[in-house]
This record gives structure tokens, C-alpha cells and sequence, in this order.
């Protein structure tokens, strides 16, 4: 789990490297996956303070007290001498944030400098100064970022709101941070924030984060990333098998860009992977079988050619 400070952090780099708005939203949005939820908050730290003081607001409901109170090992159990050491929202001995589920919504926009007015998901839909465009999703969504609603006949609101990143993928704010679809039951409108206007189209491709053991095409991006940098990953190369040789590559590298050097390919370490300068060399080789060549291929990264003299 990313904590705030890293979150911050990441959006700077992610501004520094030219990403776009939707591409900021989406990213910060996963950055940000399991963080607490609690209701009424817009942001705020975690902190023991803090969850005292959202559960003693006449508003808030006895549910949601419950729920606050389950994810914090200080008022869980009663203990005053608790502390956050050991917490999982406290991710090493720094804090997250909390959010309800529009406070949620506000915090990812606001990373691309989009102030959502509200409240709450009602008033927020309502006030048409934050969106472009609006409707029903069954209607047809456009495949784009954009704050998509559940309304409650019964009551005439909307009860939730959570952030769509593209293909029917939903990030939201409900007990954590978590991840859903538009088919999931209850989803019924879309918002448009102003400002977001471009970022219809083609998504991007936000990359997973990796660990020792993992294979497949990330991996091998991972490791023709480093290759490219300098790093030894002899004698295996480019292969997409996350092994001894990329794990220490890969601490190497956070070691030497201030990163924590945990060997976990993180949204930071992409990060830093995809701002720095890459060096391409060509290098031509006479008379070595097509064998000799996909082996150096593999090794060292990179593409091709065959020349006939």
C-alpha cells in the first residue's frame, strides 16, 4: 500500500513526464487502492485524532461508526496505548488518507487541479458547474474518466459515487479503496467533470506492479527497461521471469534513484524507470547464426535487423 507522502510524490513525476489528466486520474486512483474509508472525510491523514473525530459528528450513522472503528487497532480494541506501529493504513511509518466515498472522488480529480462542488453525491450531481455532461449509463457511457452515480429511487439521491477509468472499470471509496465494474449492481449515472472534456478515447495503459516470481510481458518490459540502463541481467536477459538476477537489478536501481530498494516494482519505480533518459546503441555483428542472434536479443533487449552483404 502506497502511502500519502508516496502518492504525492508519484502525481509530481507523473506531471514532471508529461502524463495527461485521465492518465494522472487513473493512475493516482490505483495508487490509492485499499486506503479507509470514513465517512465524511475529504483527504485528511490517518490518524487516531482524526477517526475520533469523524465518529462523534451527529451525522454519521451507527454502521458507519462501526466501520471506522473496525479499521483502527486503537478503537477496535479499546486500547489507549495503542499506536499506528504495525497498522495496515500505516505503511512504513507513513500515513494514508481517508475519505468517504465523494471525498474519494474530489481528492482524484483535484491531483489534476478539477475542484468538484458538493457535499455529498447528491448536491455534487446536481450543481451542473462541475460537469460537461451527464446522463444515464444505460443510455451509453462514453469510455472515458469520468464520476459515475448510484441513485436510489426510493429516497430521490444518489447514494454512491466512485471514479471510471475506462472500460467499464470503476475505482471506489466503500469500506477501502476498491475496484469494480459498471455492471456491478446499482451503478446507474455518469457525470463529466469540466475539464476532462479530452479524455475520451484510447486509455492508457497503466503498468502492474511486480515482484519476484511474476512473469510475462511487463516483466520482460521491466527487464529490457534496465538492460537499457546499464544493469546486468546476464546471463538470463530480457526472458519475463522475474528471478534472483531482475530482483537485484531492480533494488540497485531504487538504491541508486532515492527509492525504497524493497526490489517491488512499484507505481515510483515505474516512475522512475519511464523519466529517465534511455540510451539505444546499434550494434552490428557479421556472420553469427540466427541462434547466436535471438540469444543476444534476449540478453540484451531490444530489435533486429538482417542484412545481406
Amino acid at each position: 500500500m502506497n502511502s500519502a507522502k508516496q502518492v504525492d510524490q508519484l502525481i509530481d513525476n507523473w506531471k514532471k513526464i508529461g502524463m495527461t489528466k485521465a492518465e494522472i486520474v487513473i493512475a493516482t486512483a490505483k495508487a490509492c487502492m485499499e486506503w479507509p474509508y470514513v465517512w465524511g472525510a475529504v483527504g485528511a491523514l490517518c490518524t487516531v485524532e482524526k477517526r475520533r473525530y469523524y465518529i462523534n459528528r451527529s451525522a454519521i450513522s451507527s454502521g458507519d461508526v462501526a466501520l471506522v472503528k473496525k479499521r483502527c487497532q486503537q478503537l477496535r480494541d479499546s486500547n489507549p496505548k495503542a499506536t499506528c506501529n504495525g497498522c495496515k493504513y500505516f505503511p512504513n511509518d507513513e500515513r494514508v488518507r481517508i475519505n468517504d466515498c465523494q471525498g474519494f472522488v474530489k481528492q482524484m480529480f483535484k491531483a489534476v487541479g478539477i475542484m468538484l462542488k458538493g457535499a455529498g453525491c447528491t448536491s455534487m450531481w446536481k450543481d451542473n458547474s462541475n460537469w460537461s455532461s451527464k446522463g444515464l449509463i444505460a443510455d451509453g457511457m462514453p469510455n472515458t474518466v469520468c464520476c459515475v452515480f448510484k441513485y436510489i429511487s426510493s429516497t430521490g439521491k444518489m447514494d454512491h459515487i466512485g471514479v471510471h477509468i475506462g472500460n467499464g472499470v470503476i475505482i471506489h471509496c466503500s469500506g477501502e479503496v476498491k475496484e469494480g465494474k459498471t455492471s456491478d449492481k446499482g451503478w446507474t449515472h455518469y457525470a463529466i467533470p469540466k475539464g476532462m472534456e479530452g479524455g475520451a478515447g484510447p486509455l492508457p495503459d497503466i503498468k502492474p506492479t511486480l515482484r519476484k516470481g511474476n512473469k510475462g510481458e511487463y516483466v520482460t518490459l521491466l527487464q529490457t527497461k534496465l538492460i537499457q540502463r546499464g544493469y546486468d541481467l546476464s546471463p538470463y536477459g530480457a526472458d519475463g521471469a522475474f528471478g534472483n538476477k531482475t530482483y537485484a537489478a531492480v533494488k540497485l536501481f531504487q538504491e541508486q534513484h532515492g527509492l525504497k530498494a524493497d526490489g517491488i516494482v512499484g507505481q515510483m519505480t515505474w516512475s522512475a524507470l519511464d523519466s529517465e533518459e534511455e540510451k539505444f546503441y546499434t550494434v552490428m555483428i557479421k556472420h553469427v547464426s540466427q541462434g547466436v542472434a535471438d540469444e543476444i536479443v534476449k540478453k540484451y533487449g531490444g530489435t533486429m535487423t538482417l542484412e545481406n552483404e
